[in-house]
């Protein structure tokens, strides 16, 4: 449950952008009336579905800020960048910036696990995993690399589909793409740690 809560943001996104676009007229009606005129029918889908996700995302902060007191930091990095990237796709009505939204997502925190093991001497990931399993020193290291390439990865495959593919295709990847990928790349780490947990035991 705790997965598809934190992906809400991005299936709501999904899910306004395919209605809006089974119903060009009335998007169309709708955007020109709370966003302005001059936007083409054309524009609309994207347009309500950033729209969505902006609003999505303070609820899921929301949500979280009711049961727990206390939001996560990447929660608010996230937020932040939604109504950047986001809010200048609505006022300037141009999909590229939210089109660009996942990528700086992605590059922060490739940057953010470089620049804590860089600067500080600080691995992340062996923060947040080493309560649930003890692994050497080598392998935390490669372990952290691993997920900044992957970030770094994901964002210029991003761009790359955003600017060679359709507007409903990087939608449609934005969502599976992006889970699919996810999820291969955890499964794959996983196998690489059951070797190591097993040698820790031998």
């Amino acid at each position: 449950m705790k997965f598809l809560f934190d992906l809400l943001p991005v299936i709501l996104f999904f899910a306004a952008y395919k209605l809006a676009g089974a119903q060009p007229e009335a998007s169309h009606a709708f955007a020109a009336q709370w966003l302005g005129d001059g936007i083409d029918v054309a524009q609309a889908p994207i347009l309500i579905a950033t729209a969505v996700a902006i609003v999505a995302t303070f609820a899921q902060i929301a949500i979280v800020w009711g049961k727990h007191r206390k939001v996560d930091t990447m929660l608010w990095v996230s937020l932040a960048i939604i109504v950047v990237f986001g809010g200048a796709t609505l006022f300037f009505h141009n999909p590229t910036f939210i089109k660009w939204k996942p990528t700086a997502l992605y590059w922060l925190f490739g940057a953010v696990l470089i620049g804590s093991a860089t600067l500080f001497r600080r691995n992340l990931i062996r923060k947040m995993l080493e309560a649930q399993i003890q692994l050497p020193d080598e392998v935390w290291t490669r372990l952290n690399l691993a997920w900044a390439g992957f970030f770094v990865g994901m964002g210029l495959l991003n761009l790359y589909v955003a600017y060679s593919f359709s507007e409903e295709a990087w939608v449609n990847f934005k969502l599976f793409g992006g889970m699919g990928l996810m999820l291969a790349f955890v499964l794959g780490q996983g196998f690489y740690l059951s070797r190591h947990i097993e040698e820790e035991k031998n």
